[in-house]
């Protein structure tokens, strides 16, 4: 049996990925301090026997080493806080440090336990890469466009430095390492608090509450199921021999911030208005991934339907708010 380390197993990406790959036949060895994510989306894996969880921040590389995990053959890694939002306790906003930590120091322990191991390694990287981009749909090649000290830089530059370290791994180590650039990614565990626009939308047309679109809501999102992004991070990472390789993962189908607002409030039923607040500091205008590669390497694109999606996230967020 091949053994799996998560590193923010317990995340909402993370724990997807921590089930699907246990129903895979893997050993998964999940690594999380519950930072951003919560100990209720692993609970039910805990009865498997092939499931072991660490309460651990990866900054500690020493007590990783005193744990004496079993030995891996791959390495996620998952760990970071991701929400741009300033008003969630959850954000990199709020964890600045520790999201620039997290990316760096972490993704530097991780790399090393990857080399001492001969275990293959997978960076989650971010469309945030991109900044706000001056072309659409954006390609691996293009370098982006981002704001290295503003207020979404412990993010933006953190996820930079740690495909930078990567590949600096690739080369001088002959690491097998490749890095996901994750569009956003929305499903059932997302975290009711996260201040991410899906999650937001839901949570506030659930409770009969305005819907805040920021600005005129003409900024652009593309919107991809979490089954299909745990689907292409595990094509990422069981694919031999593309070492070094950027790949986007993401669904290329581009909507409107207001006309995502309306469909949720469709879906919902909702009688609440959509209100308009002022546009956060480097917001970005266009999000929206180009996918050839993905298509031509992996073999993948997201299957399931922003419609169907949508309806199993709210019956979620129905049970648990």
């Amino acid at each position: 049996m091949q053994t799996v380390w998560i590193a923010g197993g317990a995340g909402f990406i993370g724990s997807h990925l921590s089930e699907h790959l246990l129903n895979n036949g893997f050993q998964v060895i999940c690594l999380d301090n519950f930072i951003t994510s919560g100990e209720e989306n692993i609970s039910h894996l805990k009865d498997n026997p092939n499931f072991t969880f660490i309460h651990q921040n990866i900054i500690d590389f020493p007590l990783i080493e005193s744990k004496k995990l079993p030995k891996p053959n791959f390495i996620f890694h998952l760990a970071s806080p991701a929400s741009p939002n300033k008003h969630s306790k959850r954000s990199y906003i709020a964890y600045p440090i520790e999201t620039l930590q997290v990316n760096s120091l972490g993704t530097y322990n991780l790399l090393e336990a990857a080399k001492n191991a001969n275990a293959r390694f997978l960076f989650a990287s971010t469309s945030e890469i991109y900044g706000d981009p001056n072309i659409s749909p954006q390609p691996e090649t293009y370098f982006g466009n981002v704001n290295p000290n503003g207020v979404r830089s412990v993010y933006d530059e953190g996820k930079r430095f740690g495909e930078a370290i990567t590949m600096a791994y690739v080369r001088k180590f002959n690491l097998d390492a490749r890095m996901a650039r994750i569009f956003n990614t929305y499903g059932p565990k997302m975290q009711i608090d996260d201040g991410r626009v899906v999650s937001n939308f839901i949570i506030e047309a659930l409770k009969g509450e305005p819907l805040t679109v920021y600005g005129k809501g003409e900024q652009t999102r593309s919107f991809c199921y979490v089954s299909d992004m745990v689907e292409g991070l595990t094509r990422l990472m069981m694919h031999d021999g593309i070492p070094g390789a950027v790949i986007n993962l993401g669904n290329p189908i581009e909507k409107k911030i207001v006309e995502f607002a309306t469909i949720v409030k469709e879906l919902t039923k909702t009688t609440s208005e959509i209100v308009f607040e002022e546009l956060p500091e480097d917001d970005p205008k266009q999000r929206r991934p180009d996918i050839t590669r993905a298509k031509e390497i992996l073999r993948w694109e997201p299957s399931v339907s922003l419609t169907e999606g949508l309806e199993k996230t709210i019956a979620y967020f129905k049970q648990v708010i």
